[in-house]
């Protein structure tokens, strides 16, 4: 099985923090549109004998696309690409978005699950942000996304200057509350050369506390595990049934093929990524040509890879598997693990190395002393 995602590159309003590719100006929507009919096409050979059973609509926001243009995507999808019939297909949706007719259209066209750029519900945040939505929005029209879409996420980030602990509890509760089934968490993170980088080095804006971030990321698996969900992966929660499909086949190595500009593939053996420049990215497809890079991972890539990606899930390193696919002997993993299982940051389980909740706070140091 595997994945198509869609790169949608345009934004109301640049949010400070972001370094995602996108423009402002809607001026080449419409030509940006038909290059990415054009490439579904050119890249028809992708996925050779491979189903795709998730799809998924990334930004940039997606949801300034006319529902037209959407469905004109999913069709021209699943007329190139054999396409599972109860395939995931997802959009990102802003609050202000989000309208009646706009949640009638998405469903028609096929779309079955929401992730909505929540943020915070305090205006105050979403200010300092420069978020496009307002808090009054975020809930309403949460609301109101869920009276069409069963399948719902939302994004959060905490760790900003000005959240309190209170604040973010108030948060997870309103989430709770609404009973959105999915939430995706994040630290906030500064960015190189983001608007944001730049006005904390000037002293417009104060900067991040990594040691209120670990607070309050901790405070986050306490209250989600306390409400029923899962912590599947480390920004994911879930209730039973409602994880992401298609994130979690990136984290289970799938294939997966991303359409737009500056969107990444990988076809088991080898990553490509198509240029961050809407302009050339038009031209180039508009020439038949796929404006990508490409890099062939080593055994050695794809097993680092392996190994940052797993232990970054419930399931954790399968120890098994890397003795069968990597060559690795559970014990030589074990020995690497040994000074982080004696301090409670790894336990061993079932023939895996799972992180702690303490562990997860360190995630990524782990991951990269474990490599090989």
């Amino acid at each position: 099985m595997a994945g198509v995602y869609i790169h949608i590159p345009f934004c109301r309003q640049a949010c400070h923090y972001c370094n995602f590719h996108f423009a402002t100006s809607l001026r080449l929507k419409d030509k940006l549109v038909q290059a990415i009919l054009s490439e579904i096409e050119l890249q028809k050979n992708y996925f050779t004998g491979e189903t795709a059973e998730t799809i998924y609509f990334g930004g940039g926001t997606p949801s300034l696309l006319s529902v037209d243009e959407t469905r004109h995507i999913i069709q021209e999808l699943k007329k190139i690409f054999s396409v599972t019939n109860d395939a995931e297909i997802t959009l990102e949706a802003n609050p202000d978005d989000i309208t009646v007719e706009k949640l009638t259209g998405w469903k028609q066209a096929g779309i079955n699950r929401l992730s909505i750029g929540i943020q915070s519900f305090f205006d105050e945040d979403l200010k300092w942000l420069n978020r496009a939505h307002t808090a009054q929005q975020a809930t309403d029209n949460l609301k109101l996304a869920k009276r069409y879409f069963t399948h719902t996420t939302i994004d959060l980030i905490y760790g900003l200057p000005g959240l309190t602990d209170e604040k973010w509890k108030q948060n997870v509760d309103m989430a709770i509350e609404l009973n959105i089934p999915h939430l995706s968490c994040y630290a906030l993170t500064v960015e190189q050369k983001t608007p944001l980088d730049k006005m904390i080095r000037g002293q417009k804006k104060e900067n991040v506390d990594p040691g209120k971030q670990s607070k309050q990321f901790l405070l986050l698996m306490q209250w989600m595990e306390e409400a029923g969900y899962e912590h599947y992966e480390i920004s994911n929660f879930a209730k039973s049934g409602f994880r992401s499909q298609h994130n979690s086949s990136y984290w289970q190595g799938k294939k997966y093929l991303g359409i737009g500009p500056s969107a990444h593939s990988f076809n088991g053996n080898e990553r490509s990524w198509n240029v961050s420049n809407n302009n050339l990215y038009i031209s180039a497809v508009q020439e038949g040509k796929l404006p990508a890079e490409k890099e062939t991972l080593t055994s050695l890539q794809k097993l680092n890879e392996y190994i940052m990606v797993s232990l970054r899930t419930i399931e954790g390193i399968n120890l098994r598997l890397l003795d069968s696919v990597f060559g690795i002997e559970q014990k030589a993993m074990l020995d690497k693990a040994g000074n982080y299982i004696s301090s409670g940051l790894l336990k061993p389980e079932k023939q895996s190395l799972i992180l702690t909740r303490e562990g997860k706070l360190l995630a990524d140091g782990i991951a990269a002393s474990l490599f090989f």
